[in-house]
C-alpha cells in the first residue's frame, strides 16, 4: 500500500495509527500516534514492533510484542483483531488504549503488512474530576492526582456510604520501592519524574470511579468502591504488574522499579482511617517478605517472586 495516498487524511485523524512491513518493520507514524505515545515519528520510523518502543502489555501483563503479536497474526490470517491493552509512554507510563489491526494488501490481493489504529480508553477517572471540578486545593502538585485532603474527603465518603447503604470499599496502600536509592542515583528531578510515572500508571489501572491519590512522599493510596477480597486482589496485582513494567530513559539507561502493596477490605462499621492503618501495616509485612508484592490480611496473595 502506498500509504502517501492517505497520508493528508491520516494526519488529521485523532486515533494512532502506524504501518509495519512483513518483518515488523514500522514504515509509518502518524501525528496522532505521536500525541498518545509521546514518540516522534523520527523516533520510529525504521525501529521493529518488538523493540523496546513500542511493547504493549495487557492486563495479565504478557507482553504482546515478544509473545502474541496482534499484528502478526493479522498478516497471517488476515483478520482484523481488536484489544484492550496498554501502551508504554515515553515518559515511561502506561497508557490503556483499545486497538485494532488490519491487514495491508497489494493490487492483487497479497498481504504486504498490516495497520494499527490505537486510541485511548474514554475513562472517568480522578484526573478528569478534578479538572471539572477546578479545585486546585485537591490536586497533588506534582502529580497531578489527588493530594492527601482529596483521600480524606473521599475517605468519608465511602464510609458514610458504607454506614447508610452496607457497601464496603477497599485500600490499597501502595510504596515505591527502595526509592531512596532513585534519587540518590539519578538525582531528586529523576525522582520526581519517577512519581508522576507510577502516578499515572496506577490510574490508568483502575475502574472508572476507583481513585489513586498521592498520601506523601513516594506513597499513595488507592480507595476501592464495591469491593470485595477478590476486587482487591484482582486490582492489587494488575497495578503491581503494570508499576513492574513500566519504565523511563534517562542518559541512554533504563530506570525501572518496583512497588508494594498492602490491601484491606473495610468491615461493618469500622472507620475508614482503620482501614487505612490495616492497609499500612499490611504494606509493612511486603517490605519485610522482599518487596515487589501485595499482602492482604497478613498473607502474600500476589504470585509474584
Amino acid at each position: 500500500m502506498d500509504c502517501s495516498i492517505y497520508k493528508d487524511l491520516l494526519e488529521t485523524i485523532t486515533d494512532g495509527v502506524y504501518f509495519v512491513d512483513l518483518h515488523r518493520k514500522v514504515t509509518y507514524w502518524n501525528k496522532s500516534a505521536e500525541r498518545i505515545s509521546g514518540y516522534a515519528a523520527q523516533e520510529v520510523l525504521g525501529s521493529y514492533c518488538g523493540d523496546n518502543i513500542l511493547r504493549h502489555v495487557d492486563d495479565k501483563g504478557n507482553q504482546l510484542c515478544l509473545r502474541s503479536c496482534p499484528l502478526s497474526a493479522t498478516m497471517k490470517d488476515g483478520e482484523k483483531r481488536n484489544r484492550n491493552i496498554y501502551l508504554h509512554h515515553k515518559l515511561g507510563h502506561r497508557v490503556p488504549i483499545s486497538i485494532q489491526t488490519l491487514p495491508m494488501r497489494d493490487a492483487e490481493g497479497n498481504i504486504t503488512g498490516a495497520a494499527e489504529v490505537f486510541a485511548p480508553h474514554e475513562n472517568i477517572h480522578m484526573f478528569s474530576e478534578i479538572s471539572q471540578l477546578r479545585q486546585e486545593v485537591l490536586t497533588d502538585p506534582l502529580t497531578g492526582i489527588g493530594n492527601r485532603r482529596y483521600a480524606d474527603i473521599t475517605l468519608e465518603r465511602l464510609e458514610q456510604r458504607m454506614r447508610t447503604h452496607n457497601v464496603a470499599f477497599g485500600v490499597l496502600f501502595i510504596d515505591i520501592d527502595n526509592f531512596k536509592r532513585i534519587n540518590d542515583t539519578w538525582g531528586h528531578h529523576v525522582g520526581d519524574q519517577a512519581l508522576n510515572m507510577v502516578a499515572k500508571t496506577l490510574t490508568a489501572g483502575l475502574r472508572p470511579l476507583d481513585v489513586t491519590c498521592r498520601w506523601g512522599g513516594e506513597e499513595f493510596v488507592v480507595l476501592i468502591n464495591d469491593a470485595t477480597n477478590e476486587v482487591l486482589e484482582t486490582l492489587a496485582e494488575r497495578l503491581r504488574m503494570l508499576v513492574e513494567q513500566s519504565w523511563m530513559n534517562h542518559q541512554n539507561k533504563k530506570v525501572q522499579m518496583t512497588a508494594s502493596i498492602g490491601a484491606a477490605l473495610s468491615g461493618l462499621e469500622e472507620p475508614a482511617l482503620s482501614v487505612v492503618q490495616r492497609a499500612d501495616k499490611q504494606l509493612y509485612l511486603c517490605k519485610k517478605s522482599g518487596r515487589n508484592c501485595i499482602h492482604m490480611d497478613g498473607k502474600k496473595i500476589c504470585t509474584c517472586q
